[in-house]
Formats: C-alpha cells, structure tokens, sequence
C-alpha cells in the first residue's frame, strides 16, 4: 500500500515566500527562517514548522534570510537598500548595514563573525560584525545584479550567480575571480554542500551539479518544468526540485530517475531546502505558504505520526496517518 506524502502548512506571511533557509542542529533542534515579499522575516521550528517569531524592521520586500549554524543570529536582505543583523534568540535587530540598492542575499562565515551581502549594485561586500562601522570590502565584476553569494571551501572563496548568466567563483584573499561559468539563460538558484565541495544549480528546466572547488560538471538533470531551486539531500542519494509547475520534484542522484512528485502549493515553487538532518525538506512559494515534507514518507517524526494499517480498524483501513491531509503550523 502507497503512503500518500502530507505536508505540514505553515502560513502566516501575506505575500510570495521567495528565500528559506535552516540553521544547524542545535541543542534546541534546528530552526528554518523565510524571507518574504511582505517585508516580515520568520523564524520557525524547523522540524514542526511551529512559528517562533518575526523580525519586524524592513521597509520592502525582504529577498533573501539565513542563520548561523548554531541559530543565534539571523540576517535578512531587502527591498530597502539594507542587510540587517539580527539576535535570532530575541528577536532583536543588531545591526542595518545600508547599501546602494536593492540586496538580494546575504551568509555568513561559519564562525559567524563575518557577513557576505549580493544585489542590484553588483557589489559583493565582506562585512566584518566585529567592526561594523568599517567599510566593507568590496568585490566587482559581475555586469548585473547579484542574485546569490555564498562562502564555500572553508570560507577562502566565494560564489555568486548574478543576472549576467554567469557563476563566479573568488579568492577571498586576493578578491580576485578564479573561474567563471558562462549559462545561456539566468541562473535561478544555487546551493553549496560543504560536505563533498558540491554546487547545486538551477536554470531553465535544468539542476546541474558541479564541483564547487574546479567548477567542473559532475552531472545535469532536466526536469518536466521549468525550475526555480533545488537542493540535495546530505547523504546525496536524491535531490528535490520545484519551479514553475507548483509541484516538488524528488530524484535519484545516482541515476537522475524521478522517483516521484507532489503537488500542494497553489503557486510557484520558489526555494527548497533539505532540512539538516535530511529528514524533511522544506518549500516556499508564490501562495505565501511554507510547506515541510516528509523524505521518508509515514516515518513518524516532528509531526507525522505513523499509524500501521494493522493498527487501525477496518472501516478506515485506508488512511495512514492520525494526522488530517493539511496540516496547519
């Protein structure tokens, strides 16, 4: 008997959920943060989706959210010409760091003491939080607008994919860019897995995989629809998808097979992550909801509670799960 996949709904944002992101598994758990067109970031349970609060202080959509590792800050990038810095414990802004247009993303070194920021100016900065009165170091070239940066091997480089169809990889020593990749279309969205020094991107129907180190292509991947964000699960065995089609793609990493899709969001497919633990994945969506998906459907965890069919009495021997088919968080 198939188990039928049933998201948990977190709602509360009021527009297009456009950037998700999961901090590190904690002494409290981990914890999942959305950006959101509606200007208001939150900060949810990761494994329940539960809401935990919301960081109120921007002006304008907010593009892009993350947090550190161990979910003790959080910082945001928006509409409003500024990153911010927040205490993700309180709920507190620490720091607004004005740039000169529209900022499009934000991460920080995993020791957290440095911010890296991307958007319509061009511009990758190096923000040092220890001394945020400091100017910023800048890093040019790219030729339109920044739409993703990110640190990767061991924080000595970075890698940004902007609107001028290329991915970027720099030393962050020298500033100096190392390698470029040339796409005939935009690149949608791109992820970094420290573990194995992989870089998953998206463009057109495509998910590519490429060594994050040499930029050379492990593989690629075409999906049905065209795709806005994908992300691959730790132990790499599969990767989930969504775009344009509203569904969430799941496929074999090894043999590029598409092992199945759901449907649940009523727009868009934005960004999806895997959670750190590899056991759900997280989606977000142009409907304005969150939703959190089981990967190994009818295990019990977070949530979903596994009812064997054994257990349940005749008359409803169908339905697996003592949870309702939507869940709200």
């Amino acid at each position: 008997m198939a188990m039928r996949q049933t998201p948990l709904t977190c709602s509360g944002h009021t527009r297009p959920v456009v950037d998700l992101a999961f901090s590190g598994i904690t002494p409290y758990g981990y914890f999942l943060i959305s950006a959101c067109k509606d200007g208001k970031p939150m900060l949810r349970q990761g494994d329940t989706g539960d809401w935990i609060g919301t960081f109120l202080g921007h002006k304008g959509a907010v593009w892009g959210a993350t947090l550190n590792t161990d979910a003790t800050k959080a910082a945001t990038a928006a509409a409003d010409f500024t990153a911010k810095v927040w205490d993700a414990v309180s709920g507190d802004e620490v720091l607004t760091l004005a740039h000169k247009h529209i900022v499009k993303t934000v991460t920080f070194t995993q020791d957290s003491n440095c911010l890296l920021t991307g958007g319509n100016d061009k511009l990758l900065r190096i923000y040092d939080l220890s001394n945020p009165e400091a100017a910023p170091q800048e890093i040019s070239g790219h030729t339109s607008a920044i739409k993703k940066a990110l640190w990767c091997n061991g924080d000595k480089q970075i890698l940004s994919a902007a609107d001028d169809k290329t991915i970027r990889l720099w030393d962050r020593s020298s500033m100096e860019e190392v390698k470029t990749l040339t796409f005939e279309t935009s690149v949608s969205s791109m992820e970094y897995m420290a573990d194995g020094e992989i870089l998953v991107i998206t463009y057109g129907k495509t998910v590519a995989f490429y060594n994050a180190l040499s930029l050379d292509l492990i593989k690629t991947v075409d999906a049905p629809a065209p795709i806005n964000s994908a992300s691959l699960h730790p132990e790499k065995d599969f990767f989930v998808a969504g775009g344009e089609d509203f569904k969430l793609y799941k496929f074999d990493y090894t043999t590029k097979e598409e092992l199945e899709s759901y449907k649940g969001h009523f727009g868009p497919v934005h960004c999806v992550r895997f959670s750190p633990d590899g056991e759900l994945y997280a989606s977000g969506s142009e409907d304005g909801t969150l939703r959190l998906w089981q990967t190994a459907v009818g295990k019990t965890y977070g949530l979903w509670k596994c009812v064997l069919p054994e257990d349940l009495g005749a008359e409803n021997s169908e339905q697996l799960y003592t949870s309702p088919p939507e869940i709200k968080a």
